[in-house]
């Protein structure tokens, strides 16, 4: 296979190589979508534990007296409500309210903030934090290449990562500072599967070593193909898919991210959206049938376009085809009856309830 040779590789690019993984371009990045094969890693997760290689994300350091009036100003979500040693969920407007990018935040001590991007949006995000950031007392750093970042997901993650590497992993939306491998790291319980599990940001030179000793424990490498389609299953938003500067929280389902009342970049037009209500909502589907929608495809309601799919996969977990789409936002409901042209042929389905996959309790 040729691939870019301007392409970034993770510090785990060789271990991905010896382990047969099918490599494909991301985001500017040579990353693995899959190794024994998509459905496999994806069912692994949802009943085991999975190990995924997010080294291509981004790491933007925030410090200084200034960091929580900086950040209140720059991202949506109060973070005067997070502790230190909490995470929070926030997004990135421009001053339209478009979405620039979506972020998880973590505070590591009163006026120490790491922020973690979007891989493909990480150079706009670094210009962007260092624009506002010339009016507060703040010091913004490009942390990208001190970290190498594993996500670790599955009923049984967190068990085997405390057994394996013997450390103590903070409750889920909570962060704190460990040794592993004898160096400093970031142990984070979040994810982006809808699974319990942690996310290690570590130095990049004890990644392999981590890989393999976590791999060697029985937690499944898995790809990027196998951690789109479990997204998809909780709903949980991709930017460039179903979030970009051409959409808004409002309309993605994201207002329980805004808080207005800080005065963040885009409020007011946020706060207005809100009032107003929107003219499109994303919502999620189920195709009713055969077929598997993707990207780009329109919604009908006979011969009328009513929206489009943002993103669209075949479920393992519920063997169907499924997705999200923007919708007119009075057809956004779950029940309503709509057809996906895919690829020229009409495929049945119907506005579903998030998340369209729930675990068995």
């Amino acid at each position: 296979m040729t691939v870019d040779s301007a392409l970034r590789r993770t510090p785990l690019y060789e271990t991905h190589l010896d382990a047969g993984a099918k490599l494909v371009p991301f985001a500017g990045w040579e990353m693995p979508v899959q190794y024994d094969g998509i459905k496999e890693e994806h069912i692994a997760v949802r009943t085991h534990a999975g190990i995924f290689d997010t080294s291509h994300m981004g790491q933007i350091e925030v410090e200084g007296p200034g960091s929580l009036s900086f950040l209140q100003r720059l991202v949506t979500n109060d973070v005067a409500r997070m502790p230190v040693g909490g995470a929070q969920y926030s997004l990135l407007l421009d001053d339209e309210a478009g979405v620039v990018d979506d972020l998880f935040l973590y505070r590591l001590g009163h006026d120490r903030y790491l922020v973690i991007t979007n891989a493909g949006n990480h150079d706009a995000d670094l210009a962007r934090f260092g624009l506002v950031a010339r009016d507060f007392d703040v010091y913004v750093r490009d942390a990208r290449d001190n970290y190498a970042m594993l996500a670790v997901q599955g009923p049984n993650a967190r068990r085997i990562v405390e057994n394996t590497l013997h450390i103590d992993l903070p409750p889920r939306m909570k962060v704190g500072a460990r040794q592993i491998g004898r160096r400093p790291a970031i142990v984070c319980g979040t994810g982006y599967t809808g699974e319990d599990g942690v996310e290690l940001l570590i130095v990049p030179e004890i990644a392999p070593a981590i890989w393999t000793e976590l791999v060697d424990s029985g937690i499944v490498p898995c790809g990027l193909g196998a951690r789109d389609t479990l997204r998809m299953e909780v709903c949980f938003h991709l930017h460039g898919n179903d979030l970009s500067t051409e959409t808004d929280p409002i309309s993605a389902g994201l207002g329980w991210a805004c808080v207005e009342s800080t005065g963040f970049i885009g409020s007011d037009r946020v706060a207005v959206m809100r009032a107003n209500g929107t003219d499109e909502t994303l919502a999620p589907f189920v195709i009713e049938g055969a077929g598997i929608a993707r990207q780009g495809n329109p919604v009908m309601i006979g011969e009328e376009v009513v929206g489009e799919v943002t993103s669209g996969t075949f479920s393992p977990s519920l063997e169907k085809g499924i997705g999200m789409a923007y919708l007119r936002s009075d057809l956004a409901e779950p029940g309503t009856e709509l057809e996906i042209d895919v690829r020229g042929k009409r495929r049945m389905a119907s506005v579903s309830s998030k998340p369209l996959y729930r675990k068995e309790r």
